[in-house]
């Protein structure tokens, strides 16, 4: 199944974005740590031009840290960008945020000198989490189904720092499937635009080939099976996805297995390395 999916309000985010970032001294682009490269806007690299950028690396605690570490290097190479991996429900960890911003732009943030930032991000990455965190208080509306963020704010921090608020911005060229299979794994594409079953059996080929161990221990496994639709039917029998007849409902099999995923429950995963990913790519983020 080919996943397509592109709300109807991200083409107006692309226009206000472009118009925004002209006026700010620094911006902020939250990826989902598991999966850096697929879940940046490749469109950013364009309208940001020599802005400096902060890429934080949200959801850190889901991620591999090894490979987490490998992303900073790879982001760090390139002139005017830094990379902060955080939980963006950590106020200590958020608040480094700050000090980067004002690393970036040193003559900005001082009295009569706002320091102008804006947050963008593909939706479902937590860029209204890191606000209220940023903020202490609830400004930002948070769910846990993509695009909730559907207009620009602005937020004054009271620490010489004013936050812009942009709306989830998905790039709309999906012809990359398996940055889209990735995307649907994490949870950052909505459920209406995928066949859970198929992407459950793209996250489970994954996980066996790249987090064995962490799957047979999860799930109590004697010995690996030797195909994804296996794995995902000893998953459904071990968590009762089961149908008359005992046999296994492959589709809540798949759900169950990705919500557990999603979670963190299986262990620390990254969905991509910067290995895997081409050298055009790494640096068009």
């Amino acid at each position: 199944m080919t996943i397509k999916w592109y709300p109807g309000h991200m083409g107006k985010a692309h226009q206000q974005i472009s118009e925004l970032i002209r006026t700010v001294d620094v911006i902020i682009e939250v990826l989902d740590a598991r999966l850096p490269a697929s879940s940046s806007n490749h469109m950013l690299e364009e309208l940001r031009r020599n802005k400096p950028c902060i890429k934080v690396m949200n959801k850190n605690d889901l991620a591999d840290p090894v490979v987490t570490k490998a992303w900073v290097r790879t982001f760090e190479k390139r002139t005017g960008i830094l990379a902060l991996p955080l939980s963006a429900k950590q106020h200590r960890e958020v608040n480094q945020l700050i000090k980067l911003c004002q690393r970036l732009a040193p003559n900005r943030g001082k009295p009569g000198r706002t320091l102008r930032a804006m947050v963008v991000g593909i939706p479902n990455v937590g860029k209204s989490t890191l606000i209220n965190t940023l903020a202490g208080k609830c400004l930002a509306k948070v769910g846990d189904k993509p695009a909730i963020t559907t207009c620009a704010q602005q937020i004054d921090l009271r620490n010489g720092i004013v936050l812009s608020d942009t709306p989830g911005l998905l790039w709309p060229d999906m012809s990359d499937q398996v940055a889209a299979y990735r995307l649907a794994t994490s949870g950052a594409i909505g459920a209406g635009a995928l066949d859970y079953t198929n992407v459950g059996l793209f996250a489970a080929d994954f996980m066996m080939h790249r987090y064995r161990e962490l799957l047979m221990d999860r799930y109590k496994l004697a010995d690996m099976p030797d195909s994804a639709t296996a794995i995902l039917e000893r998953i459904g029998r071990r968590l009762g996805c089961l149908v008359a007849g005992g046999e296994v409902d492959l589709h809540r099999a798949a759900e169950a297995f990705l919500r557990e995923l999603r979670a963190g429950k299986i262990g620390r995963v990254s969905l991509e390395e910067p290995t895997q990913i081409s050298t055009q790519v790494i640096e068009e983020n």
